[in-house]
């Protein structure tokens, strides 16, 4: 790769950081059912679940804006924005049930587009506590599991893809549904330690 095409690359990456990305859970064409108001006033709402912290939104949806669910939009910043009027931050306890049933295969997309972001906290984890390690807070992961994967990391390397780490750990059988599973506990659950959604830990 010539140093030209590095520079557009990282330009990009930099660019694409800068945008935040949501991905379509569920379309309401006619609005939401608790809202009273006459049909011709109910704005075309959509359920979001963001790329980067896992947030979720409710989205009015700018006229004529035609998504679907499993698309990805820009939700921020503002000049970057064509098919959302405005949104909101949510609570999962809002979504519609159609945004629900949707959400841990999206969540799945999601890590499968993003895999070194999710291997990063593998490779990166450090202790929390005294007694807890953040590799912990991960489902099925217990103290063999996490010092497995610390002896690993330290013998090895880092683990290059989900495969790797299932392959250099003997009882880690599915790393990815581990993360998926995570991010559901945290998104639905009041756990103490967030690993993947809202603020970075």
């Amino acid at each position: 790769m010539s140093d030209a095409e590095e520079s557009d690359t990282a330009e990009d990456a930099a660019e694409d950081a800068a945008v935040e990305h949501a991905v379509v859970l569920d379309h309401l064409p006619y609005g939401r059912p608790d809202d009273d108001r006459p049909q011709h006033q109910k704005p075309e709402i959509a359920y979001a679940v963001g790329e980067g912290q896992f947030d979720l939104f409710e989205l009015t949806l700018a006229e004529g804006a035609d998504v679907s669910i499993g698309d990805r939009i820009v939700v921020a910043p503002d000049a970057d924005r064509d098919l959302v009027d405005r949104y909101r931050e949510i609570d999962h306890d809002d979504l519609s049930r159609g945004a629900e049933q949707e959400l841990e295969y999206v969540i799945e997309e999601i890590v499968d587009r993003h895999p070194q972001r999710f291997l990063d906290y593998f490779n990166d984890a450090q202790p929390l506590t005294l007694r807890l390690h953040q590799l912990n807070v991960l489902p099925g992961i217990g103290d063999k599991l996490r010092d497995d994967m610390l002896e690993s990391r330290k013998r090895e390397g880092p683990f290059e893809s989900f495969e790797d780490l299932e392959e250099r750990i003997s009882g880690l059988h599915d790393a990815k549904g581990v993360v998926v599973e995570r991010i559901i506990e945290e998104l639905t659950e009041d756990v103490k330690y967030r690993a993947f959604v809202g603020e970075e830990q």
